[in-house]
């Protein structure tokens, strides 16, 4: 589990990453196509091209940490969109994670009586 910092920001990149990147390739992605400092305390969220492979880059405050994910079946749900990069809170990356459509989640119904 990752613990966010308060007010942490979190940014996904567009489109689809090479997955063979290492640390210092997704940093510099970071910089330089996100125009983003990688050691700012941002997590950066990475998908590759068939979509079921996702990691994630932070600078924690000692080091550069890299998370990764792969689906057995499906696929993360992922913005389509002409900028290069999507802001999300903190709970929609939970939901990213656990593969909810965090886009629009439904909320559970709540009961009207009491039974």
């Amino acid at each position: 589990m990752i613990v966010l910092p308060s007010g942490a920001r979190v940014w996904l990149a567009c489109g689809y990453t090479d997955m063979r990147k290492g640390m210092d390739g997704l940093a510099m992605l970071a910089q330089l196509v996100l125009q983003e400092n990688p050691f700012s305390g941002t997590l950066f969220a990475f998908r590759g091209k068939r979509g079921g492979l996702i990691e994630l880059l932070w600078f924690d405050g000692q080091g550069l940490c890299l998370f990764s994910k792969r689906l057995d079946k499906g696929h993360f749900q992922w913005p389509v969109t002409d900028i290069g990069r999507v802001s999300l809170t903190p709970a929609q990356l939970s939901m990213l994670l656990e593969c909810i459509d965090w886009r629009m989640p439904s909320r559970a119904r709540r009961p009207e009586l009491a039974s």
